[in-house]
């Protein structure tokens, strides 16, 4: 008879030990080792692994694929993050704060699936009648739209060999749990186990499977982190409790990138992509006010305009307070130093706190000059033109270094009104500028500030 083995699972990194640490050996996080008892499976043909499937190596010239692998979800920002559109037999970890939007955008997203597709949708914590009145309000009624409460696995497997559908939503994972496994729904050996079978069940079958999970107070998503490693893509919902906007994140994604973000608006009736967020991001921007610069940085493939804020105020402390929320604390450090150096603002006498607005992290080289120039107003007292955008690296010695996808940034500043734009001298002869659009060609931080002011 096997023996019962006891074993310590890392909630960080995934990592197992024989014995309990205080410190984990993988990732060196403490107090993260959790206690999981791995017990023999039972004899016989298990209906949530299938054992005996046996198959032969092909070469991959032999293996069949087609150019409708992917579909459309019908929501274009989720479509954007996934690359271009679901792909047919993956497996999609949503994650998210509580009430952020992730059973609504995967019930939302039904409404147009199921015009060509099967659905099948399995809640573990709502009832049918609760899944009724929610989708009576986002005016999702379809009759190819299945819905099924439960939280056993075995009932969710054989509801999924009756109904065939080509597309199954899990939610949650952590509600989810295996009979042959004696541990409490939600722990490590249930999350690891139940998502096995999720994933079988999407690459032997094809059936494409969306999985809601949670995350803990950490903002990570709760359970091993083998669990991000065993789905095809991680989904990151987003978004300030105090605003009514949600960015979508993906943090891995084996069909596309992962630099991509989706951004929506919670309504009354569910969640409206916003198919234009730098207009979303300059709403209520001020005029006549100084420190204050508008940003044009890279989300993947997309050009987004960001206001970065900055205010500088005497010092009353004998080390100067620097804060930067949406930037980089270090980052915005470095900037302060250069420009303090080669720029002439007596900074080590002044607190500095940095903003950028809507919520958006601009952790690209392309928001080195903004910064530096709404810190450079602030100093000053000066105001930053209403219609002025700026674009930048800035290097160590106040040099302006060109970033990439220039062409599409100065796109996006001429789309949305901006008449000037600050840019790096170097690399911009080749440049197509659009009409209507001034730009002031720069090759040091004391020549762009001249500019701007």
């Amino acid at each position: 008879m096997a023996k019962i083995k006891t074993v310590f699972f890392c909630t960080n990194c995934g990592n197992e030990t024989p014995k309990w640490m205080g410190r984990c050996p993988g990732c060196g996080a403490f107090n993260t080792m959790q206690e999981h008892i791995e017990k023999p499976a039972p004899a016989g043909r298990s209906k949530v692994a299938p054992v005996g499937i046996t198959r032969a190596p092909q070469p991959i010239s032999e293996v069949y694929s087609s150019d409708e692998i992917r579909f459309y979800t019908g929501m274009g920002e989720l479509d954007r993050v996934l690359g271009g559109g679901a792909v047919e037999g993956s497996l999609v970890l949503v994650g998210g704060a509580p009430g952020i939007g992730k059973s609504t955008l995967l019930l939302q997203i039904c409404d147009q699936l199921c015009r060509q597709r099967r659905v099948l949708y399995v809640s573990g914590e709502e009832s049918e009648r609760q899944l009724k009145l929610r989708a009576q309000r986002l005016n999702v009624e379809r009759a190819q739209l299945l819905i099924l409460s439960e939280t056993r696995l075995s009932e969710i497997l054989d509801a999924v060999e009756e109904a065939k559908p080509d597309i199954l939503i899990v939610d949650s994972i952590q509600t989810l749990y295996h009979e042959d496994n004696e541990s409490s729904p939600g722990s490590i050996s249930q999350v690891k186990d139940c998502t096995m079978a999720m994933m079988q069940l999407s690459k032997q079958q094809g059936i494409t499977v969306f999985v809601v999970g949670h995350i803990n107070k950490d903002g990570n998503i709760a359970g091993p982190k083998v669990l991000e490693h065993m789905v095809d893509c991680v989904l990151y919902f987003e978004g300030d409790p105090n605003s009514s906007y949600r960015l979508l994140r993906a943090a891995k994604n084996r069909f596309g990138s992962t630099n991509e973000i989706g951004v929506f608006e919670m309504a009354d009736k569910g969640l409206v992509e916003v198919p234009n967020p730098s207009q979303m991001l300059l709403e209520g921007r001020p005029e006549g006010a100084s420190g204050t610069c508008v940003a044009c940085v890279m989300e993947g493939t997309r050009p987004v305009l960001a206001e970065v804020q900055a205010l500088v105020s005497k010092t009353s402390f004998n080390v100067p307070r620097r804060t930067a929320d949406g930037f980089d604390f270090n980052r915005a450090a470095l900037l302060l130093a250069v420009a303090e150096k080669r720029a002439g603002m007596k900074l080590s006498q002044f607190d500095a706190y940095i903003n950028v607005i809507g919520g958006l992290q601009l952790d690209e080289p392309g928001a080195d000059l903004p910064v530096i120039l709404a810190v450079a107003s602030s100093y000053r007292d000066a105001v930053i033109d209403h219609d002025l955008a700026a674009i930048g690296e800035v290097g160590l010695t106040g040099e302006i270094r060109s970033v990439s996808n220039m062409n599409l940034r100065l796109s996006e500043v001429a789309r949305l009104g901006f008449k000037k734009c600050i840019i790096p001298r170097n690399g911009s002869e080749k440049l197509e500028i659009p009409e209507d659009l001034a730009v002031y060609r720069v090759r040091n931080l004391r020549e762009a500030i001249e500019a701007s002011m």
